[in-house]
């Protein structure tokens, strides 16, 4: 488990980033690369999904790496990291047997999908290129740092 989800949360997306700064750096273009990483980045996970949690915590630090590496050239880099968002995948927190998940967030909500894609949109649209390296949570308050 721990390889399949490091090579799919960590790995791929460095692939990714590395082969989009190659090509913005060839065409002398601006760039702006937007990760989803996970408040589980930040407070920890359960025991079953330290790997989760770890893969997600290496996406911010590869986001302020190549933040500090690739800024003064006008490629910029961002995470999000939301919480429990709304979607099939976190439907199972409807079940009132997990009624602490949606319990656990002061706001009485999961994420809407459409609050992070507003951030994504935001965040490359080069309004706030100065917060390259930057975390941005959407969890409704269920981690505050």
């Amino acid at each position: 488990d721990w390889d399949k989800v490091l090579s799919v949360n960590t790995v791929a997306v460095a692939d990714l980033c590395r082969a989009a700064i190659r090509a913005w750096r060839g065409a002398g273009s601006v760039g702006r690369i937007v990760t989803v990483a996970s408040r589980a980045a930040f407070r920890g996970d359960t025991p079953d999904a330290l790997h989760y949690a770890a893969s997600k915590g290496a996406l911010i630090s590869l986001m302020r790496s190549l933040a500090r590496a690739y800024s003064g050239e006008g490629i910029y880099s961002f995470s999000i990291a939301p919480g429990w968002v709304d979607t099939d995948m976190a439907s199972v927190a409807h079940d009132p047997a997990n009624a602490w998940m949606l319990n656990e967030i002061p706001a009485g909500r999961m994420a809407a999908p459409a609050s992070v894609a507003a951030m994504i949109l935001f965040l490359l649209s080069g309004e706030v290129d100065d917060a390259t390296g930057g975390t941005f949570d959407i969890n409704g308050a269920s981690y505050v740092r």
